[in-house]
């Protein structure tokens, strides 16, 4: 969208918008991609057929908004669900041992509770709050009416399109081939000749220097991290679109090594995964961050030991509904006890060593002494992280300790509270990155990308310029793992935002500490 501001070549963009799956981190800096082309004087058309709250407050950033005759409208608010398995787990014979260190620390709530916890309710109130009152105001802003007019109007419940073409929701009703042919006439195309559609994947070809946005002598290393975390390939969370340690660790010194970065960004998007990949993660960010400036932008998500990365960085840069903060840690096992008598199954162990069984004994429960071993272990972790964000944060433990717990923030919150340094995306941490490497704000660099993204903005962006493609599926989880080891692993994260379901459930037998 950037390109297509300063191209000459590009006098407008048609957007189509299809069902948005990312979170709305991702959907903030789209908008602000969208308002950013505007004020080059061209304009953009935006046309969609289903109309949910994250498609609708896309669209309210474009000059134009249309919509078919039988486009389907569902802007009736929003809602955070949980899924909670305590009650068949106990049908079942099956007992989860779960150790968290936090209060608001939730994930391990799905396994072993049949309902909402306060401490969820209350950060889930405070994160839905947010991001209600957040689309209230932007799309206020955007259509000219009032925050009473845009509340009324999501309590009413209208779907009629006629009705919200008549009260200025939609600029008309209209469908894509009605728009090609006004679109036509708008920009003076003969009938007789196409429409000069330019898509993606030709687009994307023509390089930034072509248009004088890149070309700079100066660079700045961009290291893409996104997924959960795991410490090497081949385990159940590990996929090419993850976080594998051993590979992001060897991106890291490849970059400290080299003397052609003057910067480097590290863009997030994690809920977190294993807490000792996230540690070694870590060191390796903070011994960078001693050789050049590094600064961490935080996209959708950046929880626990997504944020466990950022806080290794000098500068921590996040969208204002980013999720962040988690600092806590889940752990456990399963008693499946009573679910092997009730099918016959028998395991004996033999061992030498008091705690010899602890990861292996899934027959029956913790004894005493082993688990506060194991609640014990899980503290060290916890204390681990909680010290490292208070000492990367210029904190006293004490006061992180108010913040941490577990507790997931939006970026705005985390702002306020010392987690993040500054609001914004992509483009506000590679001025940042120029300011800290000493590189005048007016000058241009090269950014160069170390690694394949598994989400690109711009991909996203054209791809729906060019047509009815969508966006790509992206991550949108606001708790954080409950992982286990030995090859057997499984995440709940069983947050749904609008009806559309980002978790996974499996069976899980050994332990790995989670963050």
């Amino acid at each position: 969208m950037i390109k297509a501001a300063y191209d000459p070549h590009i006098c407008s963009v048609y957007l189509h918008i299809e069902t948005l799956n990312c979170g709305w981190a991702k959907i903030e800096e789209i908008k602000q991609h969208i308002l950013d082309f505007r004020k080059s004087g061209k304009f953009i058309i935006g046309y969609a057929p289903v109309w949910h709250e994250k498609e609708y407050y896309l669209g309210c950033a474009c000059n134009e908004l249309y919509a078919p005759p039988s486009a389907y409208f569902s802007l009736y608010g929003l809602t955070a669900l949980t899924d909670f398995y305590g009650g068949v787990f106990e049908k079942v014979g099956v007992e989860p041992q779960v150790e968290r260190i936090g209060k608001y620390k939730s994930a391990g709530d799905q396994l072993t509770r049949k309902n909402m916890s306060e401490e969820n309710r209350e950060v889930l109130t405070t994160l839905i709050d947010n991001i209600y009152e957040n689309w209230v105001d932007k799309v206020s802003k955007d259509k000219g009416k009032s925050k009473e007019e845009i509340e009324s109007f999501i309590n009413e419940g209208v779907y009629q399109i006629e009705k919200l073409k008549e009260d200025g929701w939609i600029t008309d009703i209209k469908y894509d081939d009605e728009i090609i042919s006004m679109l036509r006439t708008r920009l003076g195309v003969a009938k007789t000749k196409n429409l000069p559609f330019i898509g993606y994947k030709k687009y994307s070809k023509v390089s930034k220097w072509s248009v004088g946005l890149s070309g700079g002598k100066d660079r700045i290393a961009v290291i893409r991290a996104s997924g959960s975390i795991s410490r090497v390939d081949g385990s159940y969370f590990s996929s090419s679109s993850g976080i594998i340690a051993e590979k992001f660790i060897k991106k890291i010194r490849e970059v400290r090594a080299s003397n052609k970065y003057k910067a480097v960004i590290i863009r997030i998007d994690s809920p977190g995964g294993d807490a000792l990949a996230s540690d070694l993660m870590w060191r390796e960010i903070k011994l960078l961050a001693e050789s050049k400036p590094v600064v961490a932008s935080m996209v959708d998500v950046a929880a626990s030991g997504g944020y466990y990365m950022a806080m290794a960085a000098g500068t921590i840069v996040s969208e204002n509904l980013t999720l962040t903060g988690s600092i806590g840690v889940v752990t456990g096992k399963y008693n499946f006890g009573k679910l092997y008598e009730r099918i016959g199954f028998n395991r004996e162990i033999v061992s030498r060593g008091r705690f010899a069984e602890l990861a292996a004994a899934d027959q029956r429960p913790f004894r005493p002494d082993e688990e506060k071993l194991f609640a014990e272990s899980a503290q060290n972790v916890y204390k681990q992280f909680r010290n490292k964000a208070a000492f990367s944060r210029s904190m006293s433990e004490d006061k992180m300790e108010e913040i941490a717990q577990g507790r997931v923030w939006s970026g705005n919150d985390a702002a306020t509270l010392g987690l993040v340094d500054a609001i914004g995306g992509f483009s506000r941490a590679v001025a940042i990155a120029k300011h800290k490497a000493n590189i005048p704000q007016n000058k241009k660099v090269t950014l160069v990308e170390m690694s394949k993204p598994s989400f690109s903005l711009q991909k996203v962006l054209f791809s729906m310029m060019s047509s009815a493609t969508g966006i790509d599926a992206a991550l949108k989880h606001l708790q954080n793992d409950f992982a286990m080891c030995d090859g057997v692993q499984a995440r709940m994260d069983g947050i749904m935002f609008n009806g559309s379901e980002g978790s996974s459930f499996g069976l899980l037998k050994e332990y790995l500490t989670s963050l």
